[in-house]
């Protein structure tokens, strides 16, 4: 759940962030200056205000430190888009291969989503009162409040061409007025039978529904380029929607029911249009892009041979992006200007001086993040919202296991991951999962049949890790 951004201070930002990472205090203090910098901006009126552009962040360090993290949980706390795209899987124009523009694209489609569900959110109530009226049509169809007449696909596209006045023939205002009441004991059988459903009585119960289906095109293989720019996509949609609605039936539970209708009437309630613009502009004035494996595509290792030819080739179609351009959808043109890069990498066989000057120098801010120390996996294992050490205790407590991790369990396995880190490759934090999965292998696959409590103490870490740790071919192949 996001958080009002705009009322926390950069110190504020790093506390939230401190809930869920561990460590990496400079990156942290980077990123909250970044983020109140948009709110300061937002504050400026005038030609200052478009002026200001964001100081994107280079992050260096190696793999498992979170670099990822830091920049997902920002997104996540300040309620803006996000994406997270590969360097790697880019390739410059004339290569085959996705294109840099795509991650722009990628970018707004997450704006469109998280603005379809805020608007469904706001929506819910009233289209949940909607859907139970629908199951009520199904339950007891001769309560249903009278209509003026079934629709006719005919009589609405005449409708749409010559406006709302248009009726169908035969329809008298006599019949309509007719029409409008509901006799006393069907009201009160609907109103018995809606407050049935609301309390879930009849939610076993089987219906047949119709399901509306919005018919598509298959015009994505038509023209590469036009699908690079989501040229295809929207036009299936503008020509799908063009034909007739395809209806199937099927059965399904009440409260399945409640819940496909609910979902029907949310997308009725809102606004499909405004979602697109809105999304336009949060993308271009919030979105934050995460660029990652920054380091594989600079240069100066192989001297530009090779299959690695188009390296310097991406960095420059990707320059224009970040240094701010306007950049085609199928929602409409986005703007990059105000757009928020964090780039990351290792940088173990490159340094950052390896990428084109035009690109350095569009990443002002440089913060190096630290390799985690066994104190720190010790901290990791136990202190935040997420530690792993919780999550296997809830996961294992539904087959009624009771994990209790001692304090010299905790220190002994954050020893045994820090010895295998510096023996084989240094994978940072992600190297607790694999430590954990295999000390927890016996209790997971025993369970619930071994149901009970187990505490893991130094005496258990050793006994299940020992042998493996300490033989180093070992631990390549099993940690």
């Amino acid at each position: 759940m996001s958080v009002d951004l705009k009322a926390l201070t950069p110190r504020q930002i790093v506390a939230e962030l401190d809930k869920y990472i561990v460590g990496q205090a400079k990156a942290k203090r980077a990123v909250a200056i970044a983020m109140r910098n948009r709110y300061r901006r937002a504050k400026l009126e005038g030609e200052m205000r478009g002026e200001i552009i964001p100081k994107n962040i280079l992050m260096i360090g190696p793999t498992g430190v979170g670099k990822t993290e830091i920049a997902r949980r920002l997104a996540s706390l300040a309620g803006a888009p996000f994406v997270k795209v590969e360097a790697t899987k880019y390739t410059e124009v004339g290569y085959v291969g996705r294109d840099v523009e795509s991650m722009v694209r990628d970018l707004v489609e997450s704006a469109v989503r998280m603005l379809q569900e805020e608007r469904r959110a706001e929506v819910a109530d009233l289209a949940d009162e909607a859907a139970v009226e629908r199951v009520v049509d199904l339950l007891f169809p001769e309560t249903r409040p009278p209509q003026t007449q079934a629709a006719n696909p005919f009589a609405q596209t005449l409708g749409s061409i010559f406006g709302n006045n248009f009726q169908p023939a035969g329809m008298t205002p006599q019949q309509q007025s007719a029409n409008a009441t509901m006799p006393e004991d069907a009201r009160k059988t609907r109103e018995q039978a809606r407050a049935d459903v609301l309390r879930g009585f009849y939610d076993v119960r089987l219906v047949d529904i119709e399901i509306e289906e919005t018919p598509t095109l298959p015009i994505g293989t038509m023209g590469g380029g036009m699908d690079q720019m989501g040229g295809a996509a929207e036009m299936g949609e503008m020509l799908g929607g063009l034909l007739p609605k395809r209806k199937s039936r099927k059965r399904v539970t009440v409260s399945e029911a409640r819940r496909i209708f609910a979902q029907e009437e949310a997308g009725k309630l809102v606004d499909v249009d405004a979602i697109k613009r809105e999304a336009v502009y949060r993308a271009s004035e919030d979105g934050i892009i995460f660029i990652d494996e920054i380091d594989k595509v600079a240069g100066g290792r192989e001297g530009g041979r090779g299959p690695d030819v188009s390296r310097e080739g991406v960095q420059r179609d990707i320059l224009p992006i970040v240094e701010g351009s306007t950049v085609p959808t199928k929602y409409g043109p986005v703007k990059t200007d105000h757009v928020l890069f964090i780039a990351a990498g290792a940088f173990h066989q490159s340094k950052p001086s390896d990428l084109i000057p035009e690109l350095q120098g569009r990443f002002p801010i440089r913060v190096e993040l630290d390799a985690l120390t066994a104190e720190d996996f010790k901290t990791i294992l136990t202190v935040p919202k997420n530690a792993l050490t919780e999550q296997y205790r809830q996961l294992l407590a539904v087959e009624g296991v009771t994990l209790e991790f001692a304090p010299d369990g905790i220190a002994q396995l954050a020893t045994y991951a820090m010895r295998v880190n510096e023996q084989s490759e240094n994978i940072g934090a992600r190297r607790l999962h694999t430590v954990l999965e295999r000390l927890l292998e016996d209790v997971s696959f025993g369970a619930p049949e071994d149901a009970g409590q187990v505490t893991i103490d130094a005496a258990y870490v050793t006994t299940r890790l020992a042998g493996i740790v300490e033989n180093a071919d070992l631990s390549t192949f099993i940690l």
